[in-house]
């Protein structure tokens, strides 16, 4: 980790409230801002999805009509993991631990959420049991999703230095590419592309950021070599949570 200078001032309570207080108001402004973004977003045009997609999952063919399952807006996170590599990347990673928690609360909510990663599907699950996940997750590796999606790049391009990334023409250190897009699948079956995020565009999935952007020393990685340098596989930390024993409420309440 980074050395990064906490010492600040200290203060009385009442100086202190009138400084939290201050900072509230921008707070509540920004989350006012969010809010009508959010607004935009859903505003945004839609794309049809002509192209027919069949993608490999853990029980066979799936087409991306069938990611959906039995809802109507699904969220695809674009996962980098390679055909040729042994093991996801660690910052998406990071970002599918948050995954499984909200699976039923999306579900409930008409939305239905899969990973997608060019890998086939053996080393996709072998992988996934490795960290202990369970939230849907298919190979892309027999079709041009990723690609048109702008989440994979040709040998061609990247030795142009150039790739289509985050609607621009921009450097990228991989042919691999994190993102996220969302579809609509309408009565008649018809699919549609209403949204596609890449980049910083991401964090807000990221929910150990947003704690970490609590705390004095926020997310702690200036002067790393890259920002998320320091992430890693949940089961490769040096340090590890600490786990509390004895009994859970449920179990004390029924001892008492």
């Amino acid at each position: 980790m980074t050395a990064t200078n906490v010492n600040q001032r200290i203060v009385s309570q009442a100086e202190w409230l009138r400084a939290r207080k201050a900072h509230l108001a921008a707070e509540k402004a920004f989350t006012h801002q969010r809010d009508e973004l959010s607004r935009q977003r859903r505003e945004l045009p839609w794309v049809k999805v002509e192209k027919n997609y069949l993608f490999e999952g853990p029980k066979g063919p799936r087409t991306l009509s069938d990611l959906f399952g039995s809802r109507s807006q699904l969220i695809v996170y674009h996962f980098m993991f390679g055909p040729e590599w042994n093991e996801g990347c660690p910052s998406c990673s990071l970002l599918a631990d948050h995954f499984d928690g909200t699976l039923p609360h999306l579900a409930n909510r008409d939305v239905t959420l899969v990973a997608v990663s060019r890998a086939p599907m053996p080393k996709i699950q072998a992988f996934q049991e490795r960290l202990g996940w369970r939230f849907p997750w298919v190979s892309s590796y027999a079709n041009d999703f990723n690609r048109d999606f702008h989440v994979f790049f040709t040998k061609e391009e990247m030795a142009t230095g150039k790739v289509d990334y985050n609607f621009a023409q921009t450097q990228f250190p991989s042919d691999e590419a994190p993102g996220a897009s969302v579809f609509y699948k309408d009565e008649a079956g018809e699919i549609f592309h209403t949204y596609s995020a890449y980049a910083r565009g991401l964090d807000i999935l990221v929910g150990a950021y947003n704690f970490l952007d609590l705390v004095p020393k926020g997310r702690d990685e200036e002067g790393l070599e890259f920002t998320m340098s320091w992430v890693r596989h949940h089961d490769r930390y040096a340090i590890q949570p600490e786990r509390q024993g004895g009994h859970s409420c449920c179990s004390a309440g029924e001892s008492a």
